[in-house]
């Protein structure tokens, strides 16, 4: 119904946007990805799926359309919720759930709060041949980035310090952009003063 709001951002959580288009304030859930996109800006363009239910109507927004493209795939696996695919989004960046997917890592999936092994190896089951065209791209350009390996150890190193995945990312991607040739142990070093 609806294919973006574009507007200013009215109210914001880690949760939910408040966009004001047209004297309107649209109520929109998010994942922590989309936050973490939209949290410095003073407006936005949120892409949609607007769901209907026999008890309510609810708003998602997405900072991007490979987001909400996820999104839709994975709601339309049996069992799948819209707040569970956006939990699912929360957790794992677009490119890294792809990734996840496409390698078939059931383990990790279901790492996502609330999800078991049999709903992950689902979406795995369902998914993995739909995870084409962009996403794809958007996948190999992630794993011929230099120093791929060294990020995925530092986010595990960090995760296990108890950092937030969000805070993780910003910090190690502008660790790596800074010194693309660091050791792991440095990127976590220089990460850790940056969180």
């Amino acid at each position: 119904m609806y294919e973006y709001i574009s507007g200013n951002i009215a109210e914001l959580s880690p949760t939910y946007a408040v966009i004001e288009a047209g004297g309107v304030g649209y109520y929109l859930n998010i994942s922590l990805q989309t936050y973490a996109e939209i949290e410095h800006s003073t407006s936005a363009r949120i892409y949609t799926h607007f769901i209907v239910r026999e008890d309510a109507q609810i708003l998602y927004g997405f900072a991007t359309k490979q987001e909400r493209e996820l999104f839709r795939m994975l709601i339309g696996v049996s069992g799948v919720g819209g707040n569970t695919a956006r939990m699912i989004l929360s957790t794992y960046a677009p490119k890294e759930l792809s990734n996840i997917i496409s390698s078939e890592n059931a383990g990790l999936l279901k790492n996502v709060k609330g999800l078991g092994l049999k709903t992950a190896q689902k979406i795995i089951v369902e998914l993995r041949d739909k995870i084409t065209g962009n996403l794809s791209t958007a996948t190999t350009a992630t794993s011929s980035i230099p120093g791929n390996e060294n990020y995925d150890e530092a986010m595990a190193a960090l995760a296990m310090l108890g950092f937030t995945k969000t805070a993780s990312e910003k910090a190690l991607r502008s660790v790596m952009k800074e010194y693309p040739t660091a050791s792991v142990e440095e990127i976590i070093r220089l990460s850790l003063k940056r969180l």
